[in-house]
């Protein structure tokens, strides 16, 4: 039926969501982290450290934002953390075609697309959260992971700390923590490539 079919294209969505790998390792094995994993991820810490800080955000919102953050990337791929302008510029317009595309593929699905939109706006107190702790996770993993990705893509913690401060800063809690991490980190030199 019409309806087995929409399912099961959604279900073959989650796994082409799965395929689309990061530029970090998963932590302790040899392979990328993939964007399913990562946006778990996301929404397990954000549902904990709204409850461990007694934030009062919107669950639902931050969970929803969480999930379907990067499913773009189904269409327009993972991009590097480290990005020209003109790669930014070519991002943005990939992942504007990928919106327009799920929008097409998935006609029965208004709500995704729309939530995506609302996330990407960032004008609620619940994207902005979920925006600034997606930029903070991947300095935990990598912490936990000894290192490795930072060393594999030669990124400096001077590096790390410029491109995601003001991305961090657009949620209080979540710079508080960066502040800690950063600090962190700044006392584990070996994390990170020797200066070139």
């Amino acid at each position: 039926s019409a309806n087995l079919e929409s399912l099961a294209n959604i279900v073959a969505l989650t796994h082409r969501f799965q395929q689309i790998k990061r530029s970090i390792f998963a932590t302790g094995e040899d392979r990328f982290e993939n964007d399913v994993e990562h946006s778990f991820q996301l929404a397990f810490i954000a549902w904990y450290l709204i409850e461990k800080e007694g934030l009062k955000l919107n669950k639902e919102k931050v969970l929803l934002y969480a999930i379907c953050h990067d499913l773009v990337e189904v269409y327009a791929g993972d991009a590097s953390f480290y990005r020209t302008d003109e790669e930014e510029k070519r991002k943005n317009v990939l992942e504007q075609e990928g919106l327009n595309q799920l929008a097409q593929d998935y006609a029965d699905f208004p709500a995704l697309v729309e939530t995506i939109h609302t996330y990407e706006k960032r004008d609620d107190e619940e994207s902005k959260f979920v925006y600034a702790l997606d930029k903070l996770l991947p300095l935990i993993n990598i912490k936990l992971d000894g290192g490795r990705s930072w060393h594999l893509n030669s990124w400096t913690l001077d590096e790390l700390y410029e491109a995601k401060r003001h991305k961090i800063a657009q949620d209080p809690v979540i710079h508080e923590y960066f502040v800690m991490v950063v600090a962190l980190l700044r006392q584990n030199p070996e994390l990170f490539p020797s200066k070139k």
